[in-house]
């Protein structure tokens, strides 16, 4: 019963204390030394309680959103070509407004990827919240009255061709762009593109001349490019070093004199614009939204405009960076919403959120996701097909801008059919798929879409080559390919080097000027087929690493194509098969098998590997067999005797050969990437 005692005793006392803390009794120091000692853990306890009830209402204290009305709020982004220093300069605002505190942190604080740090590069666009005090216009303070707090949504995007998709989502939140060059490299590629997509959207254009304390720089040659290629005018040119911090002090007031407030209401129904999705483990779908009109408050009932469906707002806030709830979004301001969504499916990027049971004319969205590279993808061990499938559910509820589809071959068993932006993409896909979650994967050579038209009529979109029969019924009478308009920036001496590659590419010239004197600017249609593999190594080797390379997608060509099978032992490989040219055909067919010759395994039966158009072989390479001798023990006598020794073992190869299986290594693939 001694324990029993205890227990009664020790409740008792938590009693007394309990009453002591309702009356707000006012200890004296003895009695209060006397409670901690009687009471050591409670007191503590409630110490640790009123710590973090404090903390909590100084956040709260801190961020009251409803003290920026839209006049008040800045939404940019800032747009550059990959390397330019946007990740960089977006650290030093973020230090600068106070949002993280100086050497905290990662560089690069907002590329949060294993892939992002690893690479170099951002892949996701994210947001921040900053809060900067500003007098705009020279107001006169001198009354006591400080100057206003302006509340900046910063919004930091990729910068590789592959994402622009990113950046164009960012940019439907913005009302204006920072347009960040390199004072070495001048204007490039990148830069031309992501100013166009701005441009196309009217928004207010902020150049910044990145990079100045480099030896290199040269600041006027930049702000010339500037001019003749798209007419800013070099004095609105703001010179920093996001590195050194120089000049870094006249950005953020630039951006709320230049930069005009969101244009929405506050009287109005809800809208709101889905920027992003990911999946968080605890919280289900966290959303980015950007609030167009009206106020959203922790509660709401709300409703998605493209599907239809219903949720309440369980959670409200900013990226302050990171998720700082507030209860409530207003007019122009950007934040997230967590409402329960079960997957990222549902929340469809450039979607329109509003207020269930109100009416609201729908937003105009995004356009969807094009797909330009298709791959196919297996487990390297067919047992994991159910693992590589959670995997891959996973990761696209982060990765919205693949689509995919499941297919079986032949050759590697159950997989799933990719779609991707770009080559880059794919490779981030698949990195990240390895890293994330320990998925061990077989990629088959990318390919683009093609359309093919028949005798009868028919049409048939071909994203995966061995859907395309080798003998079809009707005759193919006409075959599309995608094309792409690229863009190639070069110093004039690479001229030559170059033309010859994208000639060799089946390119088609469109435009040639110089931007400066020693700069070329140069335009070509090619087909994407042809610069989808391994153009830009080739570009970049060609030039030193100097060129620079972009492209947008284009119409569709008529292109003389055919298909390529690969043959082992006679048996279609339908996850080698491809598509080229027809000029390019017998080239490539007997590279492959060259190359594969060199990659698979020999066997115990001699393994014959064949290109095929069709029913006519255009190339062919043996894998002779692994024989033991049989005529070891025999030392003289009649041939005969060697000849049946020999005879037997032949029969025995060809009877394996029927049966036997070629196991196919990853790195036939990885070759057969080089080659087309």
């Amino acid at each position: 019963m001694g324990y029993l005692s205890k227990a009664s005793k020790t409740l008792r006392q938590s009693n007394y204390l309990a009453l002591l803390c309702n009356f707000n009794f006012n200890f004296n120091p003895l009695t209060n030394r006397i409670t901690r000692e009687r009471f050591p853990v409670r007191h503590e306890l409630f110490c640790s309680q009123s710590r973090q009830y404090s903390t909590t209402t100084r956040e709260k204290s801190t961020i009251d959103l409803s003290q920026y009305p839209p006049e008040l709020v800045r939404n940019f982004s800032i747009i550059a070509h990959v390397d330019h220093g946007k990740s960089t300069l977006a650290d030093r605002l973020l230090e600068l407004t106070g949002t993280i505190k100086k050497g905290h942190g990662q560089p690069q604080y907002l590329d949060k990827l294993q892939v992002e740090r690893e690479r170099g590069i951002t892949v996701k666009a994210q947001t921040a919240t900053m809060f900067y005090k500003h007098s705009v216009n020279g107001d006169d303070f001198s009354d006591g009255k400080e100057s206003p707090s302006f509340l900046l949504n910063l919004i930091d995007t990729p910068g590789h061709v592959d994402f622009s998709y990113e950046v164009s989502r960012s940019l439907a939140a913005c009302q204006g762009v920072l347009l960040v060059v390199d004072a070495a490299q001048g204007v490039q590629a990148q830069t031309v593109a992501n100013f166009y997509l701005a441009f196309e959207s009217n928004l207010t254009i902020v150049p910044v001349i990145n990079k100045i304390d480099q030896p290199t720089a040269d600041p006027d040659r930049v702000k010339a490019q500037l001019k003749s290629m798209f007419d800013l005018d070099p004095n609105d040119a703001l010179l920093t070093s996001a590195k050194t911090g120089e000049g870094l002090e006249q950005i953020l007031p630039a951006v709320i004199e230049r930069i005009p407030a969101p244009p929405g209401r506050r009287e109005s129904p809800l809208r709101m614009l889905l920027l992003d999705s990911y999946y968080d483990e605890y919280k289900g779908v966290i959303c980015h939204v950007a609030v167009v009109d009206g106020v959203l408050s922790k509660g709401d009932k709300i409703s998605s405009a493209g599907t239809g469906q219903s949720y309440e707002a369980l959670d409200v806030g900013i990226m302050h960076p990171e998720l700082t709830p507030t209860g409530i979004l207003l007019t122009g301001q950007v934040g997230y919403v967590v409402s329960g969504m079960r997957t990222t499916k549902e929340a469809r990027v450039g979607d329109t959120i509003y207020h269930t049971r109100t009416s609201v004319e729908p937003l105009p969205g995004f356009k969807p996701a094009k797909h330009m590279v298709f791959s196919g993808l297996y487990p390297a061990d067919g047992s994991d097909f159910e693992a590589l499938n959670h995997a891959i559910e996973r990761l696209t509820c982060n990765d919205a801008s693949v689509s995919i589809t499941k297919e079986t071959s032949t050759a590697l068993g159950l997989g799933f059919r990719c779609g991707f932006l770009g080559l880059l993409h794919m490779d981030v896909f698949h990195q990240r798929l390895e890293q994330e979650y320990g998925a061990h994967v077989i990629s088959t050579v990318p390919t683009v879409p093609y359309t093919f038209e028949f005798s009868d009529g028919s049409k048939l979109e071909v994203q995966n080559p061995a859907t395309l029969p080798s003998n079809p019924k009707q005759k193919v009478t006409a075959c599309w390919e995608p094309t792409v308009i690229a863009t190639i920036i070069i110093p004039s001496e690479y001229v030559g080097p170059v033309i010859t590659l994208v000639s060799e590419r089946r390119g088609q010239q469109l435009e040639y000027s110089f931007i400066d004197s020693q700069r070329v600017f140069m335009k070509y249609r090619l087909p994407l087929r042809e610069i989808v593999v391994d153009f830009y190594n080739e570009l970049k080797s060609i030039t030193s690493g100097y060129a620079s390379f972009d492209y947008e997608d284009s119409d569709y060509q008529q292109a003389d194509l055919v298909k390529l099978d690969i043959l082992l032992n006679g048996q279609p490989v339908d996850a080698m098969a491809t598509i080229v040219h027809n000029t390019k055909a017998y080239r490539v067919g007997r590279e492959l098998t060259e190359k594969l010759k060199t990659v698979i395994d020999r066997q115990m039966f001699e393994i014959t590997i064949q290109a095929a158009i069709g029913s006519k072989i255009i190339a062919r390479e043996t894998i002779s067999a692994m024989r033991k001798n049989v005529l070891a023990k025999c030392y003289g006598g009649d041939v005969t005797r060697k000849r049946k020794l020999l005879e037997k073992q032949k029969e025995g190869k060809k009877r394996m050969k029927r049966v036997g299986s070629v196991d196919i290594p990853q790195e036939a693939f990885h070759q057969l990437l080089k080659v087309s």
